[in-house]
């Protein structure tokens, strides 16, 4: 018998895990984000939408083909290579579930703010959040229809954002954009981490 055969495996150090919070108002794309992106089959806290709901949270019919919504929370992970994983934490976008924006992002080292175009207004309870936590951040811009409605420099302008702010465009139903997006977030946090030191 060989006693190459029991011997142990060498330990592999396995990777680093980093939270990253994919966040954003009510139907931008935070459930298909993570979907589009993560290894395991995601955790979702789906509902059906009720009238009652979408009155209290004025969805108001933009986005009148959504049938469920985020109750809670979506997780994902990816694992970016042997060094770094990702867990990816989805906020829910209406106002009602604000409270539970502090614990998803505590231990966070950045997050993915994803943006409708089509409903601005959404998205800015998002943008000040990070900024006042201090969090950094990259402002997703989700197209939908494959092409972008306004100059990216004209959606900075209306968010208020600093250049400092990454902007970019991605479609939160493939993979690979979705992957950029992040890169991106990672790319942004070790860019204000060496700043700041």
């Amino acid at each position: 018998m060989d006693s190459k055969q029991f011997a142990e495996p060498a330990s592999a150090k396995p990777p680093t895990p980093v939270k990253i919070v994919i966040a954003g108002g009510f139907g931008v794309g935070k459930t298909t984000t993570v979907g589009a992106i993560s290894e395991i089959k995601p955790l979702t806290t789906e509902a059906a939408m009720t009238s009652t709901g979408a009155a209290v949270d004025g969805t108001g019919g933009n986005v009148p083909s959504k049938t469920t919504t985020t109750v809670a929370l979506d997780f994902g992970c990816i694992t970016i290579d042997e060094e770094v994983k990702l867990y990816l934490f989805g906020t829910p976008g209406q106002d009602r579930f604000g409270f539970m924006w502090h614990d998803l992002v505590l231990g966070a080292l950045g997050a993915l703010v994803i943006v409708d175009t089509r409903r601005l207004d959404d998205c800015y309870p998002a943008v000040d959040y990070f900024e006042k936590a201090g969090l950094p951040f990259v402002v997703g811009v989700n197209v939908f229809d494959g092409s972008l409605k306004h100059d990216l420099e004209d959606v900075r302008w209306a968010l208020a954002v600093g250049e400092d702010v990454p902007l970019i465009t991605f479609d939160a139903r493939q993979r690979l954009s979705v992957r950029d997006a992040l890169l991106a977030v990672l790319h942004n946090t070790f860019r204000r981490a060496s700043a700041a030191s």
